[in-house]
């Protein structure tokens, strides 16, 4: 089970006597240790009763066996939680075996680690006997339903696809971070229901993601020195070649959409509204478009692609060479794109 649908499912999880917890996603692996904690002990705190942590530096397997075993005066119900137990069920993975076979009835074993081999005899008694909860990055639009559940779950606002896929590649993919986000944006909005892709532009990212909206509105007016400086400024401040592409796709893949749409029947400005541009953009596009005119238009999707596979191991060019023969393709230079 992924960490994302625990909360579904969690009223009808019974009382398994081992959950694992692995993966590199630390807002998922909190996430889910609340759940577990409201289910097994009733409260959200960090240190109710009953709420038993052990480091696993150095921990015995029988100092935990022993905690899970012993029954509280003062609680009927107890979550043993260890964690970085990556060490932990190496060394002691026939003994948690075992304990599989007969755990404590009050008492709930998390252990929560980075790694977990679903081939060893202890994965598979878990298959039956227990939890697996995976905690992993969250990608695409796996991501995108993230974080309109949580807009709606944590913040009571409805977040637009649109601006769910934008936030990623503004502030990447990092939980922690795009649920500050969320904060952030839920406050902006105030009493609006909706957050919008206006929203996030204007909020999330910080100078880099002004730098790389500046950028886009170059290549959009016809100024690809300009263009080329910005994407410069990203560059030398570390922003990643694929993120910095990111933001080229989110704009200019809706573009293509619509030229496609367009091509049905209908006014061009029509398909750009429902391609998603900006409202305010559309006039503008529109010049852009007329500017670089239909087949450069129509070979957008290609020539992205084309670069989004150079930068993954697919061309010789160095990422800048790459990145910078794009701007001035898509801002209407005649050039080739190697």
């Amino acid at each position: 089970m992924h960490a994302t649908e625990l909360a579904k499912k969690i009223d009808k999880l019974g009382s398994p006597g081992m959950v694992v917890l692995h993966g590199g996603e630390t807002h998922l692996k909190t996430a889910a240790l609340t759940l577990l904690r409201r289910h097994v002990l009733g409260t959200e705190g960090d240190d109710e009763l009953g709420l038993v942590k052990f480091p696993s530096k150095d921990l015995e397997f029988r100092t935990v066996r022993d905690e899970l075993l012993m029954v509280s005066m003062f609680s009927s119900r107890k979550l043993v939680l260890v964690d970085d137990a990556d060490e932990f069920v190496s060394e002691f993975r026939p003994q948690l075996e075992d304990y599989l076979d007969q755990p404590s009835r009050r008492a709930l074993l998390v252990l929560s680690l980075k790694t977990w081999r679903k081939n060893t005899r202890l994965a598979k008694r878990l298959e039956t006997q227990g939890l697996e909860v995976e905690c992993t990055e969250l990608v695409g639009g796996q991501l995108s339903n993230w974080l309109v559940r949580q807009a709606a779950d944590e913040y009571g606002k409805q977040l637009a696809r649109d601006a769910a896929d934008l936030m990623p590649t503004l502030a990447g993919n990092g939980l922690g971070l795009l649920d500050q986000e969320l904060s952030k944006l839920a406050s902006y909005v105030g009493e609006r229901k909706e957050i919008r892709s206006e929203d996030v532009r204007t909020l999330v990212g910080g100078w880099k993601a002004e730098t790389t909206w500046s950028m886009i509105d170059s290549i959009r007016d016809g100024k690809p020195g300009l263009a080329l400086a910005c994407l410069q400024k990203l560059l030398q401040a570390g922003e990643p070649a694929p993120k910095i592409l990111g933001g080229l796709n989110f704009v200019f893949r809706k573009l293509a959409t619509a030229i496609e749409t367009s091509r049905r029947g209908g006014t061009l400005a029509q398909a750009l509204k429902e391609a998603g541009v900006f409202p305010r953009d559309i006039g503008a596009v529109e010049k852009y478009l007329r500017r670089i005119q239909r087949p450069r238009a129509e070979a957008i999707l290609e020539n992205l692609a084309r670069v989004d596979y150079g930068l993954k191991g697919g061309s010789r060019l160095p990422e800048t060479l790459q990145l910078e023969q794009l701007v001035l393709w898509l801002a209407g230079v005649q050039i080739e794109l190697d």
